[in-house]
């Protein structure tokens, strides 16, 4: 790999040159549907002086500090809150009287992906979002709890209202003169919770360790939970990921039968009854009464938002692992790619290619494209290569030699066949995203800890790396646009987030960029309709604040950030998409108040301001103040 300085700006310490010309969208569709990155209005707090080169907004100071505001000339809107009533026959939001039958006909809580999809391609003002619903946060929901005790103090009922308002929701929204709102009753709102009927598919499908007491087929089974990122397919469907389970887990880890495969997947120290006490008011939780269903879960969940009759889809080959995101390419032959990052410490980056080719003109020819394919895992070299290493059974070191005895072994236990083939250890791959124009892929590695176990590597090249970085890999180009399916790209460190002031830290971005434009901790990507980045963070709590940031990937402002919106105390901006008309943003804006240890403590009940009630994760909407588009095409 050339010097990582040399490799991202020139010898003048400006941005260096495009290495290729913007292309047309990879898919017509894709584009049309892509997720894109978003941004805020409001004007609450200071700016810095001028706009930001070509991004077209004043840019936030950091002295706002961790209080909601957005860039001069923005405004937002509420769109949704957890508990906002979906059907009329859903009782008012009254967290005091928990209800899991009333959760599961409101909004959900904890929203991360977002996903906006049109109901008909003419009409601007029509669409379906799709939400994820990630974990509960009982100690900020229901008066009387601390974060610490709560799994055990709470009521049954109590329990069971949190399992209802995970896993994700589907929403039609209509836009009545500039203002977005749900359309309470529509055909295609649904609600997926903690218990609804889930089809297991693909190579694990049926597999020995998929198999329970109330399943013995090892097909079905109930509910998803931790859902965090994910992607929309080119036919229109949703991925969704499962981030990890072990928090929804209890029991002793050390009698179970599977105890070595439940430490690798980091199910170490569970406790008694789970984090969110699930196995207090379900047994199938509890891993020593069950002790396959762990296994049922850290999937990819493919839902048709369209089709509300039909179940929701684990794809097992895609993986069993942390799943981020499951974000999508075509390449050339019109094979699908997905990209999928294990966001945990030293785990790895994935890409899963699709055996059959997209079919653009029968939808339900894709139904189950996802079942069949090769799912590779990353090893990145010091020269500047990726390799992608088939995680393919019988091949290499997953024989029954070491414990795989078909494909099924592989997919359930994907961690240790990567570890196998010595696969690159990253500092926790969140947002994996490629650019729908030049193909080009951008990786947000939110961070290690200090005392970094599996040592560095030239794409993780710090040590007590807690400030992340981003990662810019290129697939070859076959003269009919990238190749994602190529078997090696090439990488580049795009850039070292942190403080660039402090000279420990190592931080690295446009040479120009100042104290007020760092950011650390990168987590959710998009792209405009520009080709810039934008970039959400997650949890920095040192000197800065999560935010939503934006910048260029090319030009003479390649990698320079700029901050664009400012979430509430304690909260966190997720998963901006983009209306297709370029007017306007939906952003998720997860756990406000996270930062308290209970509601005692709480004194801004973000959004309603409402002593009475809780704060309560919503979905935002941002628009220009003038009418203009969010991001119009700079290009």
């Amino acid at each position: 790999m050339m010097d990582w300085p040399e490799r991202v700006f020139n010898d003048k310490g400006r941005a260096a040159p495009a290495r290729a010309r913007r292309g047309e969208p990879i898919s017509a569709l894709i584009d049309r549907r892509r997720l894109l990155l978003g941004a805020a209005a409001l004007s609450l707090a200071p700016v810095a002086a001028a706009a930001a080169d070509g991004l077209g907004f004043r840019p936030l100071s950091p002295s706002i500090g961790p209080r909601e505001a957005v860039a001069e000339g923005y405004r937002r809107a509420i769109v949704l809150r957890w508990g906002d009533p979906l059907w009329s026959d859903a009782p008012p939001f009254d967290p005091s009287r928990p209800d899991a039958r009333a959760a599961a006909r409101q909004f959900g809580f904890n929203n991360d992906f977002t996903a906006f999809l049109p109901l008909e391609d003419d009409d601007p003002d029509r669409g379906l979002l799709v939400v994820n619903h990630e974990y509960p946060n009982p100690h900020l929901m229901f008066a009387g709890l601390q974060e610490s005790t709560a799994a055990a103090e709470m009521s049954l009922e109590q329990v069971q209202f949190t399992m209802a308002s995970c896993g994700m929701s589907v929403v039609e929204l209509r836009r009545t003169e500039g203002a977005w709102a749900p359309v309470v009753d529509s055909a295609f709102n649904r609600r997926v919770t903690g218990t609804t009927p889930v089809r297991i598919s693909g190579p694990a499908a049926g597999h020995a360790r998929l198999q329970t007491s109330a399943d013995p087929s090892g097909t079905r089974v109930l509910g998803t939970h931790d859902n965090c990122n994910g992607g929309v397919t080119p036919w229109g469907t949703v991925l969704s990921g499962e981030e990890g389970s072990a928090d929804f887990f209890g029991g002793e880890v050390g009698g179970h039968p599977d105890a070595a495969h439940l430490a690798r997947n980091h199910y170490a120290d569970l406790e008694p009854h789970g984090r969110y006490g699930w196995a207090r008011a379900d047994r199938r939780f509890d891993i020593n009464h069950e002790p396959n269903e762990p296994n049922r879960f850290e999937w990819v969940v493919e839902i048709d938002p369209f089709d509300p009759d039909a179940a929701p889809v684990k794809r097992t080959a895609l993986g069993r692992f942390a799943h981020e995101g499951a974000q999508c390419a075509l390449a050339p032959d019109g094979r699908v790619v997905v990209y999928l990052g294990d966001d945990w410490e030293y785990e790895y980056c994935y890409r899963f290619v699709t055996a059959q080719p997209f079919d653009p003109n029968h939808r339900a020819a894709n139904r189950d494209l996802l079942d069949e394919g090769v799912l590779s895992v990353a090893r990145f070299s010091a020269e500047g290569a990726v390799d992608w290493l088939p995680l393919v059974y019988a091949t290499g070191p997953l024989t029954a030699a070491n414990g795989f005895h078909s494909q099924g072994d592989v997919q359930v236990e994907t961690r240790r066949a990567a570890d196998l083939l010595g696969a690159t250890p990253m500092d926790s791959p969140e947002g994996y995203l490629p650019d729908p124009k030049t193909g080009r892929i951008i990786i947000a590695l939110t961070g290690a800890g200090e005392d970094r176990t599996a040592g560095t590597n030239a794409a993780n090249p710090r040590q007590g790396n807690v400030a992340g970085h981003l990662l810019e890999l290129v697939p070859p180009d076959t003269g009919q646009g990238p190749d994602h399916a190529a078997d090696s790209f090439t990488w580049s460190i795009f850039a070292l987030c942190g403080d660039p002031a402090e000279p420990g830290e190592g931080a690295r971005f446009h040479p120009d960029a100042g104290p007020e434009d760092w950011f650390e901790a990168p987590d959710n990507l998009a792209f405009d309709a520009a080709g810039d980045l934008w970039v959400c963070t997650d949890g920095p709590g040192r000197r800065n604040h999560d935010g939503l940031w934006v910048m260029a990937t090319e030009g003479e402002t390649r990698a320079w950030p700029r901050l664009f919106y400012s979430p509430p105390a304690g909260g966190e901006c997720c998963s901006p998409a983009f209306t297709p008309d370029g007017s306007g943003v939906f952003v998720a804006i997860q756990h406000p108040a996270e930062d308290k240890a209970s509601l005692a403590e709480v004194t801004a009940r973000w959004p309603d301001g409402d002593p009475t009630l809780p704060p309560r994760p919503s979905v935002i909407f941002i628009s220009r103040t003038d009418g203009g588009p969010v991001a119009d095409d700079r290009a």
